[in-house]
């Protein structure tokens, strides 16, 4: 990789397998890297019938892994947008600070 590229998409791997997201009835929306912990979160919740002190520690992995992938984004968000101002800031400077395309109101 290029100095200054983001990559882009989650450095975990995916570990559940499509197939096995389907078998398991994941919804789509939570088929990401941590659907692979969501599965026996699901089984223990349905075995302790939802009992909301059952299964923290299921609960709690599943929910670091979702964190964690939030925090990567974020991360790499940043790394974009300070790519685009250093992008912008050489633009100007190389057209003596008239930018060719007009910024919109309220950037």
């Amino acid at each position: 990789m290029a100095d200054g590229e983001v990559k882009l998409g989650s450095s975990k791997p995916m570990i559940a397998t499509r197939k096995e997201m389907v078998d398991e009835k994941v919804p789509i929306a939570y088929r990401d890297q941590c659907a692979h912990l969501l599965i026996p979160l699901n089984k223990c919740r349905s075995a302790e019938l939802f009992l909301p002190w059952k299964c923290e520690n299921e609960r709690h992995t599943y929910e670091k892994c979702e964190y964690e992938l939030v925090m990567e984004r974020m991360l790499q968000m940043q790394k974009i947008r300070q790519r685009e101002e250093e992008r912008l800031k050489q633009q100007k400077t190389l057209n003596g600070g008239i930018p060719l395309i007009p910024s919109p109101a309220n950037a």
